[in-house]
């Protein structure tokens, strides 16, 4: 949900869905389970270091291109180093999984019936032109965002009634209906934009300057596709507030662009770029033995994540006809072999991935039972049997790259859908061969779609793997122009309004939504509806539970991996806090350390 506003919504918006204390006054921070860890007057966020140094430059590498910098619209590739420049009107703590504190905001004030939410801005708060942040610029961008925004921003923001500025600093938002209660941190998650800036631009455009805001960081420099350079705001006026001392460290960040992941890594072996957060299992454990990492010069860090890890997996796209059956996607479910790939292709690293909710309370285990078989009777006659009396399970191969058994079964699977095998083809009733494209946006997976292309073509079919640039890609998979393609989707600790976004009728055929398997069904659209309004945790528990095995019974996707672990590669030029997050380290935290820098950085020298 990823480097775009409207991603981080969809991924990382924490939104347990317990009831309020009633609010006798406007509070700092707003838990939804319990009250927030941290009093008002805590000083610092207990994982950063308060005194950690401001200086130095860092370098990142991003793959693919951009040619713009509004992150909100569907129109163009934003450059990630857009989002830097905005601050939102609450910040969360990476400590606490449904907490968010006052940030731009200055207090919220939640009202005691739940039909209304108000944040009553900091006087001191400016863009970095100088011009204050008001309640009219939260209005203007809310209404801005709804009306020309990215799509999820229109189903995010659904419950809301109404939006008004109560003089220069108070912003009241009123909601329809008391039942969605994460909307207060949905919206506080909102980036605040300047009306006066952008009165004179066309917001449904995009933006080929560098944006105002009111963030930490401001873009100085870029050359359009290619690389963006951030410094930081010397006078920010947030600087010394409790939520953001020790955080936004180095003074210049710049953004290198690299075609793929391949010339990226090489780019950062050649000390190019500083660090890499590393997800390719066989880099991790073939890629990092050149002379730097055996001198000491660049470091291999590994944090474990205590949070959901969701769901990745090769997405079917059920607009196609080709996989408008079941059967045939439970096929193509039976043929994938995730154990022949972990053992040769992952070194053994990953775990499969066996639920939507991996990694946490939500997922579904076992056959239904209690109160979560109770809702699911609700829907008996739009659900599948199957649901009722057999345990959800995945394919399970020796490894050895002969899974005949599990070819077997897709095949016996793709004849009840009508399938035949004819002169070693898989055929329809008109002898069309089945054939279809696995589409992706960088070069990284082909080593996994090639072979699983390969297990396909055993049972007749034709794939074509297809490789686009991101840009490419992104316009078709807005467009939901593909047969099947990778994706991940991210859950939060507390699954809510996203899920109509990855599942519902309406997000079906909404222009760049987060349905890609086109998912449509009674029984999901009720289920999302109940999610969204749950009163209490172990009822939000039932509920996506049910969600999760209705999901996994439709096969919408092959089911992919996952890892509890967080993987980077850095050079050692860093100080970083000795407490870690539940995400296992936030690089916002980080310093240049200048006696380390100093010795990588002639090291580096040297070398070249």
């Amino acid at each position: 949900m990823m480097g775009t506003y409207s991603m981080r919504l969809a991924a990382f918006a924490f939104l347990l869905l317990i009831p309020f204390t009633a609010q006798a006054a406007p509070v700092h921070g707003i838990a939804l389970v319990g009250e927030p860890a941290l009093p008002k007057d805590f000083p610092y966020f207990p994982y950063v270091n308060p005194d950690a140094p401001k200086g130095g430059e860092v370098v990142t590498a991003a793959i693919g291109s951009f040619d713009s910098f509004n992150p909100f619209i569907l129109r163009g590739a934003p450059a990630a180093a857009a989002a830097r420049v905005y601050d939102t009107l609450m910040t969360h703590s990476d400590d606490e999984p449904e907490t968010a504190y006052a940030h731009l905001a200055e207090d919220v004030d939640v009202a005691p019936d739940h039909l209304s939410v108000a944040f009553d801005l900091r006087p001191e708060a400016h863009f970095n032109d100088g011009h204050p942040v008001t309640a009219e610029d939260v209005v203007w961008t809310f209404e801005t965002l709804l009306k020309d925004g990215r799509p999820n921003y229109r189903q995010y923001y659904a419950d809301v009634a109404s939006v008004a500025a109560q003089g220069a600093h108070r912003v009241v938002f009123r909601f329809k209906s008391a039942e969605n209660r994460e909307l207060p941190q949905i919206l506080g998650d909102m980036p605040v934009l300047p009306k006066h800036w952008w009165v004179s631009r066309d917001f449904t455009k995009p933006l080929t300057e560098a944006p105002l805001g009111s963030g930490p960081y401001r873009i100085t420099k870029f050359e359009m596709g290619r690389s963006v350079t951030l410094e930081r705001v010397r006078d920010y006026w947030a600087q010394n507030l409790p939520t953001a001392r020790g955080l936004n460290n180095f003074d210049v960040i710049r953004s290198e662009y690299y075609r793929d992941a391949t010339v990226a890594l090489e780019a950062f072996k050649a000390g190019q770029v500083d660090w890499r957060i590393e997800n390719i299992a066989k880099n991790w454990a073939t890629a990092y033995d050149f002379p730097a990492v055996e001198k000491g010069l660049v470091r291999k860090l590994m944090f474990t994540r205590n949070l959901p890890t969701g769901m990745q997996g090769f997405v079917m796209n059920t607009r196609r006809a080709i996989f408008a059956n079941k059967l045939v996607r439970a096929a193509l479910v039976q043929a994938f072999d995730f154990e022949w790939m972990n053992k040769n292709l992952f070194y053994g690293r990953y775990a499969r991935t066996n639920s939507y909710f991996s990694n946490s309370d939500f997922a579904s285990s076992g056959l239904p039972q209690g109160e979560e078989r109770a809702v699911l009777e609700a829907y008996r006659d739009k659900l599948p049997p199957d649901i009722f009396t057999t345990p959800f399970t995945l394919p399970v191969t020796d490894g050895s790259g002969n899974n005949r058994l599990q070819l077997r079964a897709a095949l016996a699977l793709l004849e009840n859908a009508g399938w035949r095998v004819v002169d070693r083809k898989l055929v329809d009733s008109s002898g069309k061969q089945f054939t279809f494209e696995i589409l992706l946006d960088a070069p990284t997976f082909e080593r996994v779609a090639l072979p699983y292309a390969q297990l396909l073509e055993k049972l007749g079919m034709k794939v074509n793997v297809r490789t686009v640039d991101p840009a490419q890609y992104q316009r078709l998979s807005d467009s939901y122009d593909f047969d099947m393609t990778v994706s991940v989707f991210g859950q939060s600790d507390s699954p809510g309004n996203e899920q109509r976004d990855y599942w519902s009728c309406q997000s079906k055929n909404t222009e760049g939504g987060a349905n890609l398997a086109g998912v449509c069904e009674p029984a999901v659209d009720a289920l999302i509806n109940k999610i969204v309004t749950a009163q209490t945790r172990p009822e939000l528990i039932t509920l996506v539970r049910a969600l999760d095995r209705v999901l996994l019974a439709g096969n919408y996707v092959v089911p992919h991996w996952h890892s509890e672990d967080l993987t980077i590669a850095a050079w050692d030029r860093f100080g970083i806090p000795s407490q870690k997050t539940r995400a296992g380290t936030d690089i916002n935290t980080w310093w240049v350390d200048p006696a380390k820098a100093a010795v990588v950085d002639a090291a580096r020298r040297g070398a070249q």
